[in-house]
């Protein structure tokens, strides 16, 4: 090995050509974003600004921070700021999806608090539940009680011995409580004033179909779940009703305000979106043109 190529190697690890290289990189990177090309950018931190990072720093260390503190928060703010403005200037933020998307909610949040800064009046949510009382209507409600009887045990007589039962209950006959003559079971012996959909949680969709239909008052059946067999009486059953605006005022605010947001923010879009052209190049491009064109001559 010549000592030529012994000497290169060694200048190539010399420190001072690593830092001559970085030197020169960090030169070439001021220069891109302008550096020398501009006049000074100026930063202004306010007294409110700096009022806002003392209250800050007083919330977390519950006490407010000594001047060398208050120093060391604001230099860090224009070194925070000096950041953001020089990517930004480099187009760092342009291809960046998490920064897109917090942009976008920040522009959202913008449109909901005009939405939700708006109370509405009393007239307003009585014709908002007018309009929308299928939203507000409480469903059926139904008591019964249920005998069980268990296929896995009884086979092929589970439903025999339900129609056997069924018969000396409808004659006014049977045990004085009907669920000793049926099943040990984990399902309750029966509800009261449940709504379809906590019915169909605990029995079933088929077994609250046809609890729907059963008669108030006497026992029938066998009616067959995706458990066994069951014989019902319904007790009581109590029809949906749709409630005032004085019993449930702060779920249809809730739901007036939600609409209101959405409603607005779509209409702070469509202000924006109405100044850019936007073209959709490729063949989804052109069939988004053929369905404008279509729209068009429907419009006419």
């Amino acid at each position: 090995m010549s000592d030529g190529s012994t000497r290169t190697r060694s200048w190539l690890r010399e420190p001072l050509l690593h830092f001559l290289l970085l030197g020169a990189g960090l030169f070439l990177l001021f220069r891109l974003v302008g550096g020398e090309s501009q006049a000074p950018k100026e930063i202004v931190v306010t007294e409110a600004r700096v009022e806002a990072l003392a209250e800050n720093f007083a919330r977390t260390w519950m006490r407010p921070p000594t001047a060398q503190e208050l120093k060391g928060l604001v230099d860090d703010y224009v070194k925070e700021e000096i950041f953001y403005r020089e990517a930004v200037a480099m187009g760092l933020d342009r291809d960046d999806v998490v920064i897109r998307r917090r942009l976008r909610q920040k522009l959202e949040f913008i449109s909901e608090d005009v939405a939700v800064a708006a109370e509405p009046t009393e007239q307003q949510l009585q014709d908002y539940l007018d309009a929308h009382a299928e939203k507000f209507v409480q469903p059926d409600r139904q008591s019964f009680q249920q005998v069980y009887f268990n296929p896995e045990r009884r086979g092929e007589a589970a439903m025999r011995d339900a129609e056997q039962l069924l018969s000396e209950l409808q004659a006014g006959r049977g045990p004085a409580d009907p669920a000793d003559a049926g099943d040990p079971t984990l399902l309750p012996a029966g509800l009261e004033a449940a709504t379809p959909q906590e019915i169909a949680n605990t029995f079933g969709e088929d077994f609250a179909l046809q609890l729907a239909d059963a008669p108030v008052g006497q026992w029938t059946g066998p009616v067959r779940s995706s458990y066994g067999w069951h014989l019902l009486r319904v007790s009581e059953r109590i029809p949906g009703t749709t409630p005032t605006l004085e019993t449930i005022r702060p779920i249809v605010a809730r739901e007036w305000q939600a609409e209101q947001r959405q409603r607005v923010g779509d209409q702070f879009y469509q202000a924006m979106r109405s100044q850019y052209d936007v073209r959709v190049e490729g063949e989804l491009g052109e069939l988004l043109e053929q369905f404008k064109a279509t729209d068009r001559q429907a419009s006419r």
